[in-house]
């Protein structure tokens, strides 16, 4: 049987949910059905997350917004490895594999949108000259994957792209890695964290969007008159400073901890008693699954993705959007109640492992390629 070639292109200038997310799908594709090209930079913490041998890698820099060389590279490997189907995702990336399935001519292309350039978090200008490219290019895209139904209606009703060519397919986790029951005190024992205390887990790059300040307020409420709490916030990026000048100000040092980001995140999910995503803006946060799976109570904002994910009173705590004493009151909520996190816990994981399990995403997003081969031979 004849292998579908496929060539993955993504920015990989930092690893996030994206690079997760194509790394499952290159990992879970049948060997024996699938030929795999990788376009990519050549970070090593993506690389190290591609596992199947079979997958041949070419390093393209995508740092610079627009670079013709790039496209032209592209284009030469879709043509020389004789490319079926071009996969892209990342705003940089996808104009360069766009235009380059363009001059090749000889590829189905299928585009996946985690966030749409709406949402970025540029200056106005950079925004219009990446929508512009973004709308430029969208007419040599045949299929559109989005991670969520909000999502799907945007591309439809905004953008007018045919309702047939969008589909939306769930996030998935490897939910046979993720032990609810797997504790980890040595994590505490390092971070001198006595076992008692009530550890909030807060998870992700530390960006205006993830909305962190308003948890750091509410933790900062809650530690005038309960020392038994502790914040936990792991990850990097330009909001650090600000966010430790906060808990500063707010004299919650003893109450908050910071940490670099932690590739194992289940170690990190074991030890808290509950994760917070007090985001403003998100597409599907895979953190969300990620403690569902591990049978976490979940609080988080209720905005567009994160609402397809949980079910408020149900499978998580929702809340309004910079709302610090909305926060601060379900946090409370849940320190009061063992019997309400075990029950939010237990039921975000029967939902993961019924919609958002790592088969059923790699299952319809094989489903995507094939009908697209089977319509291409008639």
């Amino acid at each position: 049987m004849n292998k579908t070639r496929i060539l993955f292109v993504i920015d990989n200038l930092q690893f996030g949910g994206g690079e997760r997310v194509f790394s499952q799908i290159i990992n879970g594709l049948n060997s024996d059905r699938y030929r795999i090209f990788l376009v990519s930079s050549s970070d090593e913490q993506f690389i190290d997350e591609i596992h199947n041998p079979q997958v041949r890698h070419y390093a393209i820099d995508f740092s610079k917004r627009f670079n013709p060389v790039s496209v032209f590279k592209i284009a030469k490997i879709i043509k020389n490895e004789r490319i079926e189907i071009t996969h892209g995702q990342g705003v940089r990336a996808e104009f360069h594999a766009r235009i380059a399935k363009r001059i090749a001519g000889s590829s189905f292309y299928v585009s996946t949108i985690a966030m749409p350039v709406e949402g970025f978090d540029i200056g106005s200008i950079r925004k219009k000259a990446y929508r512009f490219l973004d709308y430029f290019s969208e007419k040599y895209v045949d299929r559109f994957i989005v991670v969520s139904d909000t999502l799907r209606e945007l591309l439809i009703q905004k953008r007018k792209i045919p309702a047939n060519t969008v589909i939306r397919i769930f996030n998935g986790i490897e939910l046979d890695s993720f032990i609810p029951d797997l504790e980890h005190s040595s994590f505490k024992d390092q971070q001198e964290i006595s076992k008692d205390t009530f550890l909030i887990g807060a998870i992700g790059r530390l960006v205006w969007q993830k909305g962190f300040e308003y948890l750091i307020r509410a933790v900062g409420d809650i530690a005038e008159y309960n020392q038994n709490i502790k914040l936990l916030v792991v990850g990097e990026g330009p909001e650090r400073h600000h966010l430790i000048r906060l808990v500063e100000q707010l004299n919650i040092n003893e109450c908050v901890i910071f940490i670099e980001f932690q590739r194992d995140v289940k170690r990190i999910l074991s030890t808290i008693d509950v994760l917070v995503v007090p985001s403003l803006l998100e597409g599907f946060p895979m953190i969300i699954l990620e403690a569902m799976a591990m049978s976490k109570p979940i609080i988080a904002t209720q905005i567009d993705g994160i609402t397809e994910q949980l079910v408020d009173g149900k499978s998580g705590i929702l809340v309004p959007p910079e709302d610090a004493d909305a926060l601060k009151t379900a946090i409370q909520r849940l320190m009061e109640n063992d019997r309400l996190r075990n029950r939010l816990g237990k039921n975000a994981r029967n939902r993961v492992e019924k919609d958002f399990s790592i088969e059923k995403m790699i299952d319809e997003t094989t489903n995507v390629y094939q009908s697209l081969v089977e319509n291409s031979l008639g």
